[in-house]
C-alpha cells in the first residue's frame, strides 16, 4: 500500500509542477487568463497529494503495532484483552 500511495503522490506532484511550467511558459502567450487559471488549479493539488500520501489504508497496522516498552506493551494488552506470546 505504501508504494501505491508514494506512486500517486509523485504522479500528482509531476502533475502540478507540468502545469506550472506550461501555464508560464506555453500557455502565457496565447491567453494569460488560462495561464492564470492553471496555476489556481496547480495549487490544489500539492494539499491534496499530502492527503493522499498520509492516508492510512486497511492494511496498516500502526495502532496494535509494540511500542517497544514491554512495560507498557504488556499493560495496552491487558486493557486490550490480548495475551502476548
Amino acid at each position: 500500500m505504501y508504494a501505491r500511495r508514494r506512486h500517486a503522490y509523485f504522479v500528482m506532484m509531476g502533475t502540478c509542477i507540468t502545469l506550472f511550467v506550461l501555464a508560464w511558459g506555453v500557455v502565457r502567450i496565447w491567453s494569460v487568463p488560462a495561464a492564470v487559471g492553471m496555476c489556481l488549479f496547480a495549487m490544489v493539488i500539492p494539499p491534496a497529494a499530502a492527503m493522499v500520501a498520509n492516508r492510512r489504508g486497511p492494511d496498516d497496522r500502526w495502532w496494535d503495532d509494540p511500542s517497544g516498552d514491554p512495560k507498557s506493551d504488556e499493560w495496552w494488552d491487558e486493557l486490550d484483552g490480548k495475551k502476548r506470546h
